[in-house]
């Protein structure tokens, strides 16, 4: 497992404030979620005050236990440009094995999302005009190096790296090395 990051108290304090957020949604008691999760009422306790990091069994345990799906306990804000280096995520690992998940976005009810693999080369940048006002684009950068993102606002990435950003505006997409590859989702709402 990786070490812990310098923002990874705000991640399990905003995981802290979801899950005991849906525990009384639910009208459910510590010991009634802990016994329906199968976990211990003492690890359970320690996760809503923000003390400790969940593994992934114990978020799908929870999830299921609560009837939500793990990114309703773990999502991160949405409406402005995020990027995530590789890395830099809130990584969630199997207690047993070397698996690692990361969230890096949820669909929002009633989206479409269109999703792409595109090659592109060093030269002329793509200028891509705006999409319909609620649009949002997710790009993860597959190999090479590209510069990205709204005009004035482009990030350059490396490959892992995850960046979205609103897509109703003017954007950009500029490889800087052969042959860059990215995996790219159009939501729409």
């Amino acid at each position: 497992m990786p070490s812990e990051m310098p923002d990874d108290a705000a991640r399990r304090q905003t995981f802290a404030t979801l899950l005991q957020s849906k525990r009384r949604q639910r009208g459910l008691s510590l010991s009634e979620l802990a016994r329906s999760a199968g976990i211990a009422k003492s690890n359970l306790s320690r996760l809503e005050s923000g003390e400790g990091n969940p593994s992934l069994e114990t978020l799908w345990a929870l999830s299921g236990a609560l009837d939500v799906t793990v990114s309703e306990l773990i999502d991160p804000p949405a409406g402005q440009a995020r990027l995530v280096r590789r890395g830099e995520a809130a990584d969630m690992w199997a207690e047993a094995s070397a698996y690692g998940v990361t969230l890096l976005s949820r669909c929002p009810a009633g989206a479409v999302r269109d999703l792409y693999r595109v090659t592109f080369q060093p030269g002329e940048a793509k200028r891509s005009a705006p999409h319909p006002a609620a649009s949002v684009e997710h790009v993860v950068l597959l190999s090479g190096r590209a510069r990205v993102g709204p005009v004035g606002a482009e990030e350059e990435l490396a490959p892992g790296d995850y960046l979205t950003f609103p897509a109703a505006q003017e954007h950009v997409y500029e490889a800087l090395a052969p042959d860059t590859e990215a995996l790219i989702v159009i939501e729409t709402r």
